[in-house]
């Protein structure tokens, strides 16, 4: 799961305002939103958060996140203003606000876990309307363009006659010319803003001829979903189901790939580690490509109360203050939430982010690492698990 749009905040200058709330809207509108936001701006305020980064937060809040049913919220804030503005699927059970030299990541990672950021793209024989995704796809769409191939003999006739032949060569040759001004800028944008998905509909002619034209590791990434047109008459509500039913059966393949994958190696015992001590020894050497966190480790809970030490750069993190120490040349030392310093430290070094089922695999201390390499001074060689404080065991439930 892709956390790298969280990476500004590791050069934010703070410090930070979290705040995860219930945004949803009832009969009572934006009242019951204000109310459960003044509780935690009282607690903030006691915290001793600056009164103008509240205020920036007050107003953003309030606003309307033109989702319907229950959902939560969670805005992250510092002098410079709002830094992070997602919606999650599911409200919190507790209103909580957080100040501090760091953000609450962890509510943040939760949100991306719900979210995909996808590329919706509508075509026709003409060209494509292209839609990207706002906060992952919880809000409604952020951007939107059209490209038209502007090759327009599109329609073949239906007599004989080699005039007849002519023409519907031309109209092959138009769509396929067409198709591939598609493609040329839906590579484009990919490359430039690294979607994880691309929902592909329409005309049926047009969306093969689409995915003809598109180099091999961007048609990688396409999804076929029915129901859109670029004509009148579209279902936009059994369309929008449609692209509901894709995106998340995208998360469960999401999901699925990296545990499947973090099976496999931590059996082979040189890919993936598990147990809170193993993990951070990792993450301090950047050897993480994914960090996996149990889901009982949610917005609303902490790693069973535990924290780890970290320094001034997201790397430098140790189980103790001694060890911490140890490392040298360690400035602004931190005692943090173990969550937090883990997500921090996967940022670092452009990991990404799995929540993990208990009943699909169970993990030491709730937490493990797939890594991009392995040496001889990887933790885990006698298996991860005995470094667990639990004594634990990595079990497949799958």
């Amino acid at each position: 799961m892709k956390i790298d749009w969280l990476k500004p905040l590791l050069t934010a200058p703070g410090p930070f305002v979290t705040v995860y709330i219930d945004a949803t809207r009832t009969s009572e509108g934006d009242r019951e939103v204000e109310n459960r936001w003044k509780s935690v701006r009282r607690s903030l305020e006691k915290d001793g958060a600056d009164g103008a980064v509240l205020d920036v937060i007050s107003e953003e809040i309030v606003r309307p996140t033109r989702v319907g049913g229950s959902h939560g919220r969670v805005v992250i804030a510092d002098e410079t203003g709002i830094l992070v503005d997602r919606v999650t699927k599911t409200p919190p059970a507790v209103q909580k606000g957080t100040y501090g030299p760091f953000p609450a990541l962890l509510q943040a990672a939760g949100a991306a876990d719900e979210s995909v950021d996808y590329l919706r793209i509508v075509v026709d024989r003409l060209g494509a309307d292209l839609t990207w995704s706002e906060a992952g796809g919880h809000m409604p769409y952020a951007e939107h363009e059209s490209v038209e191939g502007g090759h327009d003999v599109v329609n073949k006739v239906s007599s004989g006659g080699l005039s007849h032949k002519r023409i519907e060569a031309r109209a092959e040759d138009s769509w396929e010319r067409n198709a591939e001004a598609v493609a040329a800028e839906v590579d484009r944008q990919v490359t430039e803003h690294r979607p994880e998905v691309l929902l592909l509909s329409g005309d049926v002619r047009a969306v093969s001829l689409v995915k003809g034209a598109l180099p091999k590791k961007t048609a990688e990434l396409v999804v076929d979903v029915a129901g859109g047109s670029r004509g009148p008459g579209v279902n936009e509500e059994s369309f929008e189901a449609n692209i509901h039913e894709a995106l998340e059966a995208f998360r469960v393949q999401r999901r699925t790939k990296v545990l499947d994958e973090f099976r496999l190696e931590h059996g082979r015992s040189t890919g993936g580690v598990t147990g809170l001590a193993d993990v951070i020894a990792v993450l301090a050497r950047g050897q993480v490509k994914e960090l996996l966190l149990s889901d009982r480790y949610g917005p609303d809970t902490e790693l069973d109360g535990r924290s780890v030490w970290v320094g001034a750069e997201p790397l430098q993190l140790a189980g103790s203050e001694a060890e911490l120490t140890s490392l040298g040349s360690i400035t602004d030392e931190h005692e943090l939430p173990a969550t937090i310093a883990l997500v921090r430290a996967a940022l670092g070094q452009d990991a990404g982010l799995t929540f993990v089922p208990d009943d699909e695999l169970s993990l030491a201390d709730g937490v493990g690492a797939l890594l991009r390499w392995h040496d001889s001074g990887t933790p885990g060689d006698e298996l991860a698990p005995s470094m667990s404080s639990d004594g634990g065991r990595i079990e497949n439930l799958g």
